[in-house]
């Protein structure tokens, strides 16, 4: 997992780094990462220029450019006046050493664009102590700072974004490529600024591992690494039910298919022997798509008590839960999905229909193994609060977890796992995921992984990234039309080679 700091815990970070290495050292670190950015750029240019701003993120961008003069016309324009720090200080001598030119902000739009005229453009005008809205000069010129126009590769966090929340003033620059500087800031992974970051790249300045984890973790986020080293390994000595045994409790007459897609899921993310028990009256369509799978009947008519009976037999031989995938909506399957998660001891993923009989049941799920994973309409109906407007959804999380104690897995491009502790932040969301019965395949790659012995939050969190990195694989293979099935057809092929190292890494 990477450090992912509020802009509070960062310059905390930040200082406690200058004490242990100096305020120079880290500077040259950044320019460094920065540098290696703009020079794999695949832009074509020869000519690089910067507007920096008046604190150290400008320091970062003649950093950065010392370090490309050699090969690339540089030019910074850089902020006039104000006290500015030993470290930037010594960066721009070392620039104009180097050969870079500095110049004066220009001012206004059009002088502007003509400085920017055939260049990649770097955008050092603040970092995460910016406060919003942007003022003049500097709102001109983060409207100019536009990756509809030009490369643009922002320095930590484009200029005009909260670095917290991921709210977005209205000049706030839109970058091509975003590097994120000693760890990575919450704003940076939440719509809407998601649209302004472009590609994350995260770049380690040699800020001590020790000091980085001694800020509070209330944010977290997984790379690729992180993933590969939750993912469960299949052992030597395996057998099928070792491998994963989850039970999907889903179907109806209406909805086969979200069962079909949840089991199929579930199997093709590892799990060994996948079972799944559905009415009667739909089994017969299930056993006709499933041939891997085992379908159990439960009965039409059977009072549900006993239907829970069953279902609580049933699931003695596995190893977790998915329920909900295309349930009805009526109240002798609401009192079945009720009366089983109250006396379940498994670990659970909770979705859909499930969602909509647990609305004013949750107490059922209170302090078990057990993760609901609501859409944002589904979130709106379940947490009895109404629509989740823009920028609320981290403090709407919050206050849902802390007041009902259930694990939540909050689905969108920017999905949110909250357990009352840390809030995981999904990297690998994609609007490829906005088809149906994509939910249903995240509901059985999370079940299968409860199954294979990771714990709920982390089930969760290794599902959604997997799920991402699969939609993201389907729609390289298929431009537009990426249907439920081709999304678990890609997990295999969506698993990251190795892991990450510890050097700058892409996020998404």
């Amino acid at each position: 997992m990477i450090y992912v700091l509020t802009p509070e815990q960062m310059r905390a970070a930040d200082a406690a780094g200058i004490a242990a290495r100096g305020e120079d050292a880290l500077m040259r670190d950044a320019g460094r990462q920065v540098a290696r950015t703009l020079r794999d750029l695949d832009a074509g240019m020869r000519r690089i220029v910067a507007f920096a701003g008046p604190g150290n993120n400008g320091g970062d961008a003649f950093a950065a450019l010392a370090e490309l003069a050699a090969d690339f016309e540089c030019v910074v324009h850089a902020a006039a006046g104000g006290k500015i720090s030993s470290a930037r200080a010594a960066a721009e001598q070392r620039a104009r050493t180097a050969g870079v030119h500095v110049r004066a902000l220009p001012e206004g739009e059009d002088a502007a664009r003509a400085a920017l005229d055939g260049a990649i453009a770097v955008d050092a005008l603040f970092g995460t102590g910016a406060r919003l809205p942007l003022a003049e000069p500097y709102r001109s010129l983060a409207r100019t700072l536009d990756a509809r126009e030009r490369p643009v590769v922002a320095i930590d966090i484009p200029s005009g974004i909260d670095a917290l929340t991921g709210a977005v003033s209205e000049d706030a620059v839109r970058a091509s490529v975003t590097v994120t500087i000693g760890a990575a800031k919450p704003g940076l992974f939440l719509d809407p600024a998601r649209d302004y970051v472009g590609e994350l790249w995260y770049a380690p300045i040699g800020i001590a591992d020790a000091i980085l984890a001694a800020q509070a973790r209330t944010f977290g986020a997984l790379d690729d690494g992180a993933f590969m080293r939750l993912l469960p390994q299949r052992k030597p000595e395996s057998d099928k039910r070792a491998s994963g045994a989850p039970l999907v409790i889903a179907g109806s007459p209406q909805f086969p298919g979200a069962a079909v897609l949840c089991a199929r899921a579930a199997a093709r993310a590892g799990a060994g022997y996948v079972t799944v028990a559905a009415p009667r009256g739909v089994a017969a369509i299930l056993r006709a798509h499933l041939v891997e799978q085992v379908v159990v009947e439960l009965s039409d008519d059977a009072p549900a008590g006993d239907v829970v009976d069953d279902l609580l037999d049933l699931s003695k031989r596995n190893g977790s839960v998915a329920i909900g995938p295309g349930l009805g909506l009526d109240e002798r399957t609401g009192n079945i999905v009720t009366g089983f998660l109250a006396r379940n001891p498994l670990p659970a993923v909770v979705d859909a229909s499930a969602l909509f009989h647990l609305a004013k049941n949750l107490d059922v799920l209170r302090g078990k193994a057990a993760v609901v994973t609501p859409h944002a309409g589904e979130f709106a109906r379940l947490s009895g609060k109404g629509t989740v407007r823009d920028g609320e959804r981290i403090d709407r999380l919050r206050e849902f977890v802390d007041r009902t104690g259930v694990t939540t897995l909050l689905k969108g491009r920017d999905t949110l796992v909250y357990d009352g502790a840390m809030m995981h932040l999904n990297a690998t969301g994609t609007n490829v995921l906005a088809t149906a019965g994509t939910g249903d395949v995240l509901t059985g790659v999370i079940a299968t992984l409860a199954s294979q012995g990771l714990p709920i939050v982390e089930a969760a969190c290794a599902g959604a990234y997997w799920h991402g990195l699969a939609g993201k694989c389907a729609g390289e293979y298929r431009s537009v039309g990426v249907v439920a099935g081709d999304v678990i057809d890609a997990l295999a092929d969506a698993l990251p080679p190795g892991e990450a190292s510890d050097d700058l890494r892409r996020l998404f």
